[in-house]
């Protein structure tokens, strides 16, 4: 028989905390991705002025390099009367470089800050939320098949006095332990129903629906 893995508990109040700790999740992503779209609009809006620079500085670079090559074609003085239109050439080149520079700047500070807060936000899923909830869902699968096998029983029980605390096994009775060993039917239920109820699941699969 295959078996599907266990994903969410039977009983309701472990079902509603792994709800609760997915809606945590869901929104610890969702404003991971809230910061970084803010991060790369912000980045866009700080990043105009540099953009606008650029295209300023383009521009009267291309003016002055036609005026200069205009001031050459005049007779005798053309080199001379260029001589200042080149200067402008240099300054608006000067001007764009500056505004590209402004862009980098800015475009390497959002990448970073995205970057950094992409990490957290994978991060934090994968070390608080990611390992508890496989653990879990390896144990309970686990917990589901011997359930479903009634020679797993004794070893759910025994599990169960492996793992549960002692004053949760005293609540079993005086002698859980010899209660197992002797193979006693109440005592090895008891067991059981500890360890099922540990793991977020039922004694039987269909007990939601049993009158």
């Amino acid at each position: 028989m295959i078996w599907a893995m266990k994903i969410y508990a039977e009983r309701p109040g472990a079902l509603l905390r792994q709800l609760a700790a997915d809606l945590l999740v869901v929104a610890w992503v969702a404003v991971g991705v809230w910061i970084i779209d803010f991060v790369r609009d912000s980045a866009s809006r700080l990043g105009a002025p540099g953009r606008s620079m650029e295209s300023t500085g383009a521009d009267l670079g291309d003016r002055f390099a036609d005026a200069g090559e205009q001031a050459r074609k005049v007779p005798g003085v053309g080199r001379s009367l260029a001589a200042p239109f080149e200067a402008g050439v240099d300054a608006a080149d000067a001007m764009s470089r500056a505004g590209q520079s402004y862009q980098e700047a800015i475009d390497g500070g959002a990448t970073l800050l995205t970057v950094l807060v992409a990490v957290i936000t994978v991060l934090g899923v994968l070390a608080f939320w990611l390992p508890p909830r496989a653990r879990w869902a390896r144990r309970a699968t686990a917990a589901a098949r011997l359930r479903a096998d009634p020679a797993g029983q004794d070893l759910l029980a025994l599990r169960a006095l492996a793992s549960r605390p002692l004053r949760v096994l005293r609540a079993v009775g005086p002698d859980p332990a010899g209660g197992w060993r002797r193979g006693d039917p109440e005592t090895v239920a008891a067991l059981v129903a500890l360890e099922l109820r540990a793991a977020g699941l039922r004694l039987r699969p269909d007990a939601a629906r049993r009158p």
